[in-house]
């Protein structure tokens, strides 16, 4: 996989979320992904900036453009410091929340992108990376 482009984002509070979305449809325009991936893309992000302010109290996001075997797409990676996930096999089932919703975020963001990857550890915190392949293969 090569990596074209790559900037960084802090994500603290509220706002900052406004700003990663848009940032993420210029970036998936710019690949000339279509408007359905685009939606989803961005859908399942904004679970996941969510995630990382409520749980994991803000952090940093990186935004990428990659391509493999000439395919384009845009790779996601959050990052935080929080508490981390206990058990993650558990938190990645439809259903599961320490929350108050109905606990489809994990899973719903991983059936959203083409890859998905999470690693966490209680104490010192979660990274998911997520990519979404312009051609949503």
């Amino acid at each position: 996989m090569i990596v074209l482009s790559k900037e960084k984002l802090s994500i603290q509070k509220e706002q900052d979320v406004v700003l990663f979305r848009n940032r993420i449809k210029e970036l998936a325009t710019k690949i000339g992904m279509s408007l359905v991936n685009q939606t989803k893309l961005i859908t399942a992000a904004s679970e996941l900036v969510r995630n990382m302010l409520r749980y994991g109290g803000g952090g940093i996001t990186q935004l990428e453009i990659v391509s493999k075997n000439s395919i384009p797409g845009v790779r996601l990676v959050f990052a935080d410091e929080g508490p981390g996930i206990k058990d993650v096999t558990l938190a990645m089932k439809d259903g599961y929340s320490t929350g108050k919703s109905l606990g489809l975020g994990l899973p719903g963001a991983k059936r959203l992108v083409n890859e998905f990857d999470i690693k966490s550890e209680p104490g010192k915190g979660t990274t998911v990376t997520i990519i979404r392949w312009k051609n949503g293969l």
